[in-house]
């Protein structure tokens, strides 16, 4: 039962994006470049790539345009550097 309710919750998480499972690394990656392609519209924002956090480190997720949301902005991610070293803050609309 224990084993049910904890794969619920985890599927609940996964679907509303509310549940962040974010972990510390010694060194942060270094910067991703590439190209950014061409907005699909006027109503469109670009919304930076982000790191996620998978199997026990962070992996890249690029870019991408996303629709405008009235009254909203996006705040990009960022580092954190504490004691034990390093952690992502995704972005998020704002």
């Amino acid at each position: 039962m224990n084993k049910l309710l904890s794969i619920i919750a985890l599927a609940g998480c996964l679907a509303l994006g509310s549940c962040t499972v974010d972990g510390w690394v010694e060194t942060q990656p270094g910067d991703v470049t590439y190209e950014r392609p061409v907005s699909p519209g006027v109503d469109y924002v670009w919304i930076d790539g982000d790191w996620v956090w998978s199997g026990g480190t962070y992996v890249w997720h690029q870019g991408h345009w996303d629709r405008r949301r009235e009254g909203h902005v996006w705040v990009g991610g960022r580092w954190e550097h504490g004691g034990r070293g390093y952690r992502w803050h995704r972005g998020h609309w704002q």
